[in-house]
């Protein structure tokens, strides 16, 4: 009888698990609506940085793609469950954990990794088909489409140049903003009266924009956020001719230098050298890059694909990392993702040095000036010499910029493989 009791609440105890998971399931699947959602960043004292979601769901687990202009960038797929969602973004160490509301929207935090340790931001999602940039109100009467010259305040007062390429349908705007050094990638919003915001959300970049238009050609009042309030003003015009100025300073050979020495863990913890076999009497590139930066992330996309359709490898490839922190798991751990994204087949290193350390060349790469920019290029010859040092990188957001780039980097690539 004992026995038979026994089984019999088994039995009860097995249902009962089996009917809550069903229940926890439905409840995911009928609580949480498929389709558009409109997700709110913010941080106090600075504007909220609004995005568009895609969410799909399979079973018990959800699929989503968060958007900003062309670019689609996958979540993980990540488990559904009855009141909390957590997943992380594909790059970056960007963490999201929300939980449910009664109506049904979600809250939350988004965690993000930067030197410091992690930036906390809160979350609020939710489902619907309204505007991404919800303060908008009001028809435009002024279109932005075109080149602007536009310039940063700085903390000193002074204004640092950078030009806009924008593009206008309607009320909505899209475009980017160039840096000497790269882009801002994909940025989306909206134009209304004589006002405009641009919003951007990659799991690295997390920007919002804000001006007004007080004449066709002039804007005015402008506030950046990026995470630090109150953020930088700007300011800007229309200059269909708008051109940056050069890259000061730059990473470069120090005087009588002529080839890098060093020696870094893969990420593996195998040891990895210039003096290598597999480098010895080919065509190198040298990546300067850190895990934790969108235009390292293009360029990384860009050097595998290259890589990946050699016919034969006439050209190696190395990536040497500045991480937020010196702890090699988490740069590791970090590296992977771009390793496993983008089906990099090259040696990705781990210097060992945080991207802000003022000293990061002496201890790295000591044959260096210096190096103030992510990404830098380095490319050297069959016979071991540093023939160019390229600071910066266009990605596909700045479609002009990018294929001057290609240009000038297969002009580069070919020319050395010519000698």
């Amino acid at each position: 009888m004992p026995q038979i009791c026994g089984m019999f609440f088994s039995r009860q105890r097995f249902f009962l698990s089996l009917l809550l998971l069903i229940g926890a399931s439905a409840f995911a699947q009928t609580q949480l609506p498929t389709g558009r959602w409109l997700f709110t960043l913010s941080r106090p004292g600075g504007q909220p940085v609004y995005v568009d979601a895609d969410l799909r769901i399979q079973g018990d687990s959800g699929y989503l793609e968060f958007l900003n202009d062309t670019e689609r960038m996958a979540v993980p797929p990540f488990h559904l469950g009855a009141d909390s969602i957590r997943f992380a973004m594909p790059l970056f160490e960007t963490r999201f954990s929300l939980s449910r509301a009664a109506d049904g929207h979600l809250a939350g935090t988004l965690s993000k990794g930067v030197s410091t340790g992690y930036q906390v931001w809160q979350v609020e999602a939710k489902h619907g088909s309204g505007p991404r940039i919800p303060v908008a109100a009001g028809e435009p009467l002024v279109n932005l489409s075109g080149r602007w010259a536009l310039e940063f305040q700085r903390p000193d007062g002074s204004w640092r140049p950078a030009v806009a390429e924008l593009k206008q349908e309607g009320a909505r705007l899209t475009g980017t903003i160039i840096n000497p050094s790269g882009d801002y990638r994909f940025l989306e919003g909206a134009v209304w009266g004589r006002q405009f915001y641009l919003t951007a959300f990659d799991g690295a970049h997390i920007y919002a924009l804000r001006a007004d238009v007080p004449g066709d050609s002039i804007i005015a009042n402008g506030i950046f956020f990026s995470g630090t309030a109150p953020g930088d003003r700007f300011r800007a015009r229309r200059d269909e001719k708008a051109q940056l100025p050069a890259l000061a300073p730059v990473a470069e050979m120090k005087p009588g230098e002529q080839y890098l020495r060093f020696r870094f863990p893969d990420l593996d913890s195998n040891m990895v050298s210039l003096q290598d076999p597999r480098f010895r009497n080919k065509v190198v590139i040298v990546q300067l890059m850190g895990s934790w930066c969108p235009n390292c992330m293009d360029e990384t996309k860009f050097l595998s694909e290259f890589y990946n359709g050699q016919s034969t490898r006439d050209v190696e490839i190395v990536s040497l990392a500045y991480e937020l922190s010196t702890d090699f798991h988490r740069s590791a751990g970090s590296l992977r993702k771009f390793q496993q994204r983008f089906n990099v087949q090259y040696p990705m290193l781990v210097t060992g040095a945080r991207s802000a350390d003022n000293d990061k060349a002496a201890k790295t790469l000591p044959q260096l000036t210096d190096i103030k920019y992510f990404p830098t290029t380095i490319f050297i010859d069959k016979r071991g010499r540093v023939r160019k040092v390229h600071n910066g990188f266009y990605g596909p957001g700045a479609p002009d910029y990018h294929e001057a780039y290609r240009q000038s980097f297969f002009s580069i690539i070919n020319e050395l493989k010519a000698e």
